[in-house]
């Protein structure tokens, strides 16, 4: 068993797709109609066969309160492997991204939260093979 996809709730799609792909730099999938919606996935660059993220709209009351909830704690709705946070950290902070939490160390490893501008904070981490 492997994980093949998992998601974060948007608040639009098309404002996700493009924070998604554009900023941070992941490649649309799949991007396929489905009524009002779509059926929009991103994956890596370096990796374009691996785990999909799945842009998934927050229209559920359920969705909008568990995503309310979160952000309200500071919690993280997913976290994304780099290589280095502090190069990433500054990549972004260039291109406009809010963080919630600058690169912090924690034993051995580094991370920081940002806002996806889509309802979610997200994390990036490095960490030692282990």
């Amino acid at each position: 068993m492997k994980i093949h996809m998992t998601s974060v709730f948007v608040d639009d799609q098309a404002v996700a797709h493009r924070f998604y792909t554009e900023v941070l730099g992941f490649v649309t999938k799949y991007d396929v109609p489905i009524g009002e919606d779509r059926w929009l996935t991103v994956v890596s660059a370096d990796d374009p066969d691996g785990t999909q993220l799945l842009l998934e709209p927050s229209s559920h009351p359920a969705a909008r309160a568990y995503k309310d909830a979160l952000v309200a704690d500071g919690i993280p709705a997913t976290q994304f492997a780099v290589d280095d946070v502090q190069a990433e950290y500054d990549r972004l902070i260039a291109l406009g991204v809010r963080f919630t939490q600058p690169p912090t160390e924690m034993g051995p490893v580094t991370t920081a939260v940002f806002d996806d501008t889509c309802g979610n904070l997200i994390q990036i981490a490095t960490v030692p093979d282990m």
